[in-house]
């Protein structure tokens, strides 16, 4: 189904997807479970013991809640909401994290230096500061460094004598629960643009031409013009403005050939999250076919 990965970043993929039997609302489906239906790891409660900084304590945990966490999803079984407060979290299913970080100043501050980073040591409180604390046997199964997918994430800012200590309880959880879950930013599709040039475009028309789409789409070959890549065409439809290329270009879409843009928070790699929703829509339909008929 997927036929070419077009582009690819660590934490952004474009790909192309076809098939025979064109239907939007499979490529759509696809769209949204990737935004709320592929499991990832967040912050689900936060124990604050102490935090004497100007950040309010629902801020504050609201914003260690957002921050993307690179934990493989695979590894933690789902919270059992019908046992106890106290037996709830189990190594099994939770990953602890903790911040326990106090300002105070730098007596080896230059001289006339205004800069709080240089004034005071722990200023500013990032995301990197929050510490692993593994439980039971999670450093074994744990291959990969726990830690958020953006270190540089600011959650607070102290002054001498303020303080942050808290414990983090993170767990699996979906985007259709909470936005924190989602793994990924943006996730969006398009159809195919198709530019058929009907008639020859020469010399300074091939000019013209080309510069009525985005940069990459048309190209100039012995002052001829022809579709280089139509994949990066916006469809803005410029082109139709010029009387010049009445009847010579035709514009339009193919129905059955679909391009992916996903953008993930940093969590997973955005390959990754589109190939865990074909599975998911997979398990779907499986389901469906096996239930019995009435039901």
């Amino acid at each position: 189904m997927v036929d070419n990965i077009v582009h690819i970043e660590q934490d952004r993929v474009t790909n192309t997807v076809s098939n025979d039997y064109p239907d939007t609302s499979i490529s759509n489906a696809f769209r949204r479970i990737m935004i709320s239906e592929v499991p990832s790891v967040a912050a689900e409660q936060v124990y604050i013991f102490n935090n004497t900084s100007v950040i309010q304590d629902e801020v504050l945990a609201h914003r260690i809640g957002l921050i993307p966490l690179k934990i493989d999803p695979d590894l933690l079984n789902w919270v059992d909401n019908s046992v106890d407060e106290s037996d709830k979290f189990t190594d099994a299913n939770t990953v602890v994290m903790t911040l326990d970080v106090s300002c105070t100043k730098n007596p080896n501050a230059p001289k006339n230096s205004t800069d709080p980073k240089e004034l005071y040591r722990n200023s500013s409180i990032y995301a990197r500061d929050l510490k692993f604390e593994p439980q039971g046997n999670q450093l074994e199964n744990f291959k990969n460094p726990i830690e958020p997918a953006d270190p540089d994430i600011l959650l607070a800012k102290l002054r001498p004598g303020q303080e942050i200590s808290l414990r983090i309880h993170c767990v699996l959880g979906i985007g259709s629960d909470h936005a924190k879950f989602s793994p990924v930013s943006t996730a969006s599709y398009r159809l195919l643009p198709t530019i058929d040039i009907i008639e020859p475009i020469r010399g300074d028309d091939a000019k013209k031409f080309q510069k009525c789409f985005p940069t990459g789409v048309i190209g100039i070959n012995n002052g001829e013009a022809f579709v280089k890549d139509s994949r990066r065409d916006t469809v803005s439809r410029e082109v139709l403005r010029h009387e010049e290329f009445n009847g010579k270009v035709k514009l339009g879409r193919k129905r059955n050939h679909f391009i992916f843009n996903v953008e993930s928070t940093g969590a997973m790699s955005p390959e990754e999250i589109f190939f865990k929703s074909v599975r998911i829509l997979k398990n779907k339909a499986e389901y469906l076919r096996n239930c019995p008929i009435g039901r």
